[in-house]
């Protein structure tokens, strides 16, 4: 890995700051792999001391150019509910091939979207001139992806675009979803991902990203006009009370919330410590379990961890059914 590391000038630091982030909250990649699964997940740092989250800053932006870490970026502010930047994730088969559409079909509204590579496909990213709705944003792709025939993922489909942003607007205390910062080490692929149309250096590159046209507000809002987004797209923030630890379930059902410590809500879910990982020595930022706000009987580890595995990591053990 210290062969990938390099040293980048103060200025390039500063664009990078000015050109991606939105709001100070940020992800950090793992240094090492999930012993389960192998994959380097993201999480939220913490001060030890207080357990509040950290705040990006520009030596954390030195650290991520120089290799030293990877870091996510969140695209929506939640004071404004508005967006630096739209990103366009795809990385299924076929992947790349949509990108050159979305891209082509972009630049005939004069739009300069930057192909950026990735591990399995790319991201297409694309600036604004100042911050837009995020709901403007996830109208505009969802309608070009629709006229294109791109495959949007999680319209009821498993493989497709991801649109950043995720969320048409965040509640207090929410983040939505971070992408990773460009230009970065992939701890897992051990390289970095260069923008296709510059030179492989951070300087040139952002030479190359700061002088792309930006959307401008008015563009954005004639990109839009009488346009929607589909129903079962629409992502809002969670505005419901915490359900109760009886509800919805019959009274024999196992229930993860009685068996985990405090949570808090991100997005539509409730995140706490997983106790498989906890159990391991992992899990430090308290944040690898996800339960499902609206029915709790849903749960996951973006660690990895099975749900046999938490289950026997709190005493209560999956029961395995006799044959007869």
């Amino acid at each position: 890995m210290r062969r990938l590391l390099l040293k980048v000038p103060a200025g390039v630091v500063q664009d990078y700051f000015r050109l991606f982030v939105n709001r100070r909250a940020y992800t950090l990649q793992s240094d090492r792999p999930h012993p389960e699964s192998g994959r380097y997940y993201y999480y939220r740092p913490t001060e030890k001391t207080t357990g509040r989250g950290l705040s990006l800053t520009l030596d954390t932006i030195r650290r991520h150019l120089e290799g030293e870490i990877t870091i996510g970026l969140y695209a929506i502010n939640p004071a404004t509910q508005r967006c630096k930047w739209v990103a366009i994730d795809a990385d299924y088969k076929g992947a790349m091939e949509d990108l050159v559409k979305l891209r082509y079909c972009l630049s005939e509204d004069k739009v300069q979207a930057a192909l950026e590579m990735s591990q399995r496909g790319g991201h297409l990213w694309i600036f604004l001139g100042t911050p837009h709705l995020a709901q403007d944003c996830r109208i505009y792709i969802h309608e070009l992806a629709s006229r294109l025939g791109v495959p949007v993922k999680g319209n009821g489909l498993a493989e497709g675009i991801e649109i950043f942003p995720k969320h048409d607007e965040l509640g207090p205390g929410e983040f939505g979803n971070a992408i990773r910062g460009p230009l970065g080490i992939h701890r897992g692929a051990s390289r970095r991902f260069w923008f296709y149309e510059a030179e492989y250096d951070p300087e040139r590159q952002m030479a190359y990203l700061k002088q792309l046209k930006k959307v401008s507000e008015e563009e954005m809002r004639r990109f839009v006009a009488r346009k929607t987004l589909p129903a079962k797209a629409i992502r809002r923030p969670s505005s419901r009370e915490p359900i109760a630890l009886g509800a919805n379930f019959r009274g024999s059902e196992f229930r993860v919330l009685g068996h985990v410590g405090r949570v808090r809500k991100v997005g539509r879910n409730y995140v706490t410590r997983c106790p498989s990982c906890a159990q391991a020595g992992h899990d430090r930022s308290g944040d690898n379990l996800a339960i499902l706000i609206d029915d709790p009987r849903f749960y996951k580890c973006w660690a990895g961890c099975t749900k046999q595995m938490i289950r026997e990591a709190v005493g209560c053990p999956i029961r395995v059914r006799k044959e007869d």
